[in-house]
């Protein structure tokens, strides 16, 4: 008996040694950032600026690939497929670990990942042609029971498209036609592709003074257009917000996560993401990982309720 204690004691010994040794090599091969949207918005932006420092730092090359489709779910699912070794890093919005989950959208559960930090807080808007008849959510309404009005989004199940519907129900009216669209920006107006249209300020940053902001989905002013009405204050209760974070599948060494969340600490500091957002209205920062969790449990349990509330 104490020959097997002394064997399994030696062989966790030899275990834990060897993980330290790999992890002390950690990078030893290039490293991926899936960012599951098509490049130029944000997140995208953002990750890159990440993915740079990575580089720098860390030895070993770092990239973004960006994998669209399903609001997210495409993207997300490689990275829960992935190995948890550190080499593949998922970027996701707010409705990957919360929104697709509920809905039962997504072949993953909140127990595939593991949150690294958040660092971006979106300046998402519900935006219209500065020519629009209606100036906030309530003009809106008012228009929208005697005229056919149509909203583009990035996908039904996404918590700002929920929130748009729920803002309608509120104020008694509902859209014409709607549809999901990979982008949103400047084209999607001027082509009358749709009426109004859920996105990031950053897209349609080329024609700023060709639309005006209906409703903020912020919990400060825009900085960009600071005389935007703020959906809470359009619509008590709405007081959503919407982040990205970095995520790794779960079991990922901790000395992994804690090089991943310092050279992500320190990029968001970085000149690079601080003039992105001064250009763009964003909150850049940085979130750590027990901050993160707690934040994206509070957030599940407000999707649930805006899902409950838009059945009843």
């Amino acid at each position: 008996m104490r020959k097997s204690m002394a064997a399994l004691l030696m062989g966790a010994v030899l275990a834990l040694s060897l993980q330290g040794a790999a992890l002390a090599e950690y990078p030893e091969r290039p490293v991926s950032f899936i960012v599951p949207w098509p490049p130029g918005d944000l997140e995208d932006q953002l990750t890159r600026i990440i993915a740079e420092r990575f580089t720098a730092e860390a030895g070993a090359p770092a990239k973004v690939v960006n994998r669209p489709g399903g609001g997210g779910v495409e993207g997300a699912t490689a990275v829960a497929r992935a190995a948890a070794d550190g080499y593949t890093i998922g970027s996701f919005v707010i409705d990957v670990p919360t929104m697709h989950i509920i809905q039962g959208n997504a072949p993953y559960d909140r127990a595939s990942f593991e949150p690294v930090g958040i660092f971006l807080t979106y300046p998402f808007a519900l935006v219209a042609r500065k020519d629009a008849p209606y100036d906030d959510l309530a003009g809106l309404a008012a228009h929208a029971r005697e005229n056919r009005v149509t909203l583009g989004h990035f996908g039904y199940d996404l918590i700002p498209t929920m929130a748009t519907f729920r803002a309608a129900q509120e104020l008694g009216f509902s859209f014409g036609a709607d549809a999901a669209f990979d982008s949103l920006d400047c084209a999607t107006l001027a082509n009358g592709d749709a009426d109004v249209m859920n996105t990031t300020m950053a897209t349609v940053l080329p024609c700023l003074d060709e639309i005006k902001v209906l409703a903020a989905y912020t919990d400060a002013p825009l900085s960009i257009k600071p005389d935007a009405k703020l959906l809470s204050a359009q619509v008590p209760g709405l007081d959503i917000t919407l982040w990205n974070g970095l995520f790794v599948p779960a079991g990922t060494p901790q000395a992994v996560k804690d090089k991943l969340s310092a050279i992500a600490s320190a990029a968001m500091q970085s000149d690079k993401a601080k003039a992105v957002a001064e250009a763009t209205g964003a909150g850049v920062y940085w979130l750590g990982a027990e901050e993160a969790r707690a934040r994206i449990d509070k957030d599940y349990a407000d999707a649930e309720a805006l899902v409950k509330s838009l059945k009843q």
